[in-house]
């Protein structure tokens, strides 16, 4: 008998406050590694109305002003009118930092200041900054190998957000949160149920100054101008069983960091997998790769998505964990769900066989410190809001499948020799 159930994941647009402070750590970590690429940063931010506070601890020789950084960034956001309680030349911008701790500094600066190049020696040499657990994962449900239903929260948080700043729909303000609500029979996608999308906005458009009358204009304006743009390209597409609720509430004027305080890492779960696969808990933004948190998760994806991209299994979710001080994992685990071609034990030894899991390793191998010279000094923080995986409009090394035909081959033989 086959079994029908519903499956649910948001995302939030750039405005969001966790995600104004997610967006702000990360380009002062842009900022730092472009001056010094081996710079040691944990940023921290909170946002309240009229507040920007940076807090966590950095080392670094890198020498930038951190208040015309988190100022530029709130206006490139959007945030630039004080009527919205929260604007980049206005806001009180506190700096409060501390350099890390030598202890837990200590696992990773002995290798590196030896200035040994990148080698074998020093991948072993140099220790996870931490300890932790990390997961990633990929499956065969959308062209990028991500579940749908996070695919479609983050397609409509980044439309939500093109059509405020091209002006197409002018009335709309910085924050906003979308849902997406997907039907599965048997595992598979078939439908979409339910779609979600509340958006901070004025409070009256042009001469409308009802509130009914506002969310009703709202709501068909996003159906033409939000929805249907961004299921063009997709197979399955919303019916007229399909609900479309915008602003629940009746209204969505006070929002941003006035509506709602923020927070560097409370959005994780939009981060990686809209709560599809399991998460190691640890956030990304404002660390640097030596935080496995953030450079074994993306590790872990890369790993997860070339196994499907292989066609080795049709879902993948991989493990590690780390301990601080140490450069090896101690432990590396590989589930395939029951939809592998092969015994989940091969992959295994596949992944510990093709893939660099040491720390120094996946630093090297995604050139996580040296920021891409064409992008402008500008690598992280463009990834901190819209998801950090799966992304098709910046080339993230993590989201490369260059390792699936070795997958391939490399099963071929497992099985091969096994047969003899």
């Amino acid at each position: 008998m086959s079994r029908r159930y519903l499956f649910t994941s948001e995302s939030v647009t750039e405005g969001h406050p966790d995600k104004i402070c997610d967006q702000i750590s990360d380009t002062i970590l842009d900022a730092l590694l472009t001056q010094d690429p081996s710079s040691r940063v944990a940023a921290e931010v909170v946002v309240n109305t009229g507040l920007v506070l940076i807090t966590g601890e950095i080392t670094t020789k890198a020498n930038v002003n951190y208040v015309n950084l988190v100022r530029k960034k709130i206006a490139e956001i959007g945030y630039t009118n004080a009527d919205n309680g929260f604007c980049s030349n206005s806001a009180s911008v506190i700096v409060a930092l501390d350099e890390q701790s030598p202890d837990i500094a200590q696992g990773v600066n002995t290798a590196q200041e030896s200035r040994e190049e990148d080698s074998e020696e020093l991948f072993d040499k140099i220790g996870a900054g931490d300890q932790g657990i990390m997961f990633g994962f990929a499956c065969n449900e959308t062209p990028e190998l991500m579940p749908l239903p996070i695919s479609l929260a983050h397609r409509i948080a980044r439309r939500l957000a093109a059509v405020r700043k091209t002006g197409l729909l002018p009335y709309l303000r910085p924050d906003g949160k979308t849902q997406v609500t997907v039907i599965y029979e048997d595992g598979k996608p078939v439908g979409i149920d339910t779609i979600l999308v509340s958006t901070q906005h004025t409070a009256t458009i042009g001469e409308i100054t009802d509130e009914a009358a506002v969310q009703a204009k709202i709501k068909k304006d996003l159906w033409s101008a939000v929805v249907e743009p961004v299921f063009g390209d997709i197979d399955i597409k919303p019916d007229s069983q399909t609900r479309l609720l915008v602003n629940p509430t009746g209204k969505f004027v006070v929002g941003g960091p006035q509506g709602d305080s923020g927070l560097t890492g409370r959005k994780i779960i939009v981060d990686t997998y809209g709560g599809y696969s399991r998460h190691g808990g640890g956030a990304f933004s404002g660390k640097d790769p030596t935080k496995v948190d953030r450079s074994a998760a993306y590790a872990c994806r890369y790993v997860a998505k070339n196994i499907v991209a292989a066609g080795l299994a049709e879902k993948c979710e991989v493990q590690l964990s780390y301990a601080i001080g140490v450069a090896r994992p101690t432990s590396i685990y590989v589930d395939t769900f029951g939809t592998g071609t092969v015994d989940d034990e091969i992959l295994l030894e596949l992944v510990k066989q093709h893939f660099e899991l040491r720390p120094a390793g996946i630093i090297h191998t995604f050139n996580l410190r040296n920021l891409p010279s064409e992008r402008g000094g500008r690598f992280y923080q463009d990834i901190a809001a819209y998801g950090h995986l799966g992304r098709t409009d910046v080339d993230l090394p993590w989201e490369r499948t260059d390792k699936a035909e070795l997958l391939k081959q490399a099963t071929s033989k497992s099985l091969t020799s096994a047969i003899a």
